[in-house]
């Protein structure tokens, strides 16, 4: 029997990221520690019970591996979900005994009350049903706790060409579902520049605000065009059967390997949290 989904919850969003999870993970940026540090800053003591809501691949997870003496990542999607276990296995050894991932839903959590030091939400919050999510975090957090939601901008800066490029082939990949796909079937992305407001006006926090930081990695080529393959409009257009984006992904492709000329470049990942002190 497949378990009642809780109500808040769509089961599109959470189709949306099945079957590319080795994609996701091996072109997705890793969260930055400086997550970790500004986090850590704002609970004001080393947390023991960090939460990371809608964790996927455990790319946001892992970061917190030796800052936190229990790590519980919550993940509704199989696929996502077990790469993130299988991931596990590679850490030093220990590591899995305050480490682990399980399935759940972000309104719905199977842990006590006031337990909770940090809950997280990367790249995941606009997938979540806002009100009953924050009325969750405040039954889960101890007073003092932080709630933050944070998310990487798309596409990272580089080159106004390859990025104006980018983009248009992700509106594309929207475009080509909102024509192709039921409008019950589709997926809800709520909008990202609302999370503040819906922090302010659940009435959990003391304090909110938003924190804009940024971070350096190296890229090639073949990352970039990855990134846009780990993009979930692009997969579910191409889950579709879809080849209209066929010829769009070449041209990308052949941008991307023009700029890049077999060379490896730095690129800037910027960030914009939002957060709340309960």
């Amino acid at each position: 029997m497949v378990p009642e989904i809780p109500e808040g919850n769509l089961q599109s969003n959470i189709e949306r990221f099945t079957g590319f999870a080795d994609v996701y993970d091996s072109y997705r940026p890793e969260a930055p520690e400086m997550v970790v540090e500004i986090l850590t800053r704002y609970l004001e003591r080393r947390p023991a019970f960090v939460i990371d809501l809608g964790c996927g691949t455990g790319l946001s997870t892992l970061i917190w591996n030796g800052h936190a003496e229990r790590i519980l990542g919550v993940e509704p999607n199989g696929d996502m979900r077990s790469k993130a276990i299988s991931k596990l296995q590679h850490l030093r050894e220990g590591a899995q005994d305050h480490i682990s991932f399980v399935s759940g839903y972000s309104n719905q959590l199977e842990v006590e009350s006031a337990s909770v030091d940090i809950i997280t939400c990367s790249q995941s919050f606009h997938w979540m049903e806002p009100v009953s999510t924050l009325q969750e975090a405040q039954r889960v957090l101890r007073e003092g706790g932080v709630f933050a939601a944070y998310d990487c901008d798309w596409p990272p800066t580089l080159s106004w060409p390859l990025e104006q490029q980018y983009m248009k082939l992700y509106h594309k990949c929207d475009e080509i579902l909102e024509r192709e796909v039921a409008k019950e079937s589709q997926a809800l992305k709520r909008n990202k520049d609302e999370h503040l407001l819906h922090l302010q006006k659940s009435g959990v926090f003391r304090y909110t605000r938003e924190v804009v930081f940024h971070h350096r990695e190296q890229c090639d080529a073949e990352r970039y065009v990855g990134l846009m393959l780990s993009q979930g409009g692009l997969q579910s257009v191409l889950k579709l059967g879809k080849t209209e984006l066929n010829e769009d992904l070449a041209a990308f492709r052949r941008s991307a390997e023009q700029y890049f000329n077999s060379e490896t470049k730095q690129i800037l990942l910027s960030y914009r949290m939002r957060l709340g002190i309960k």
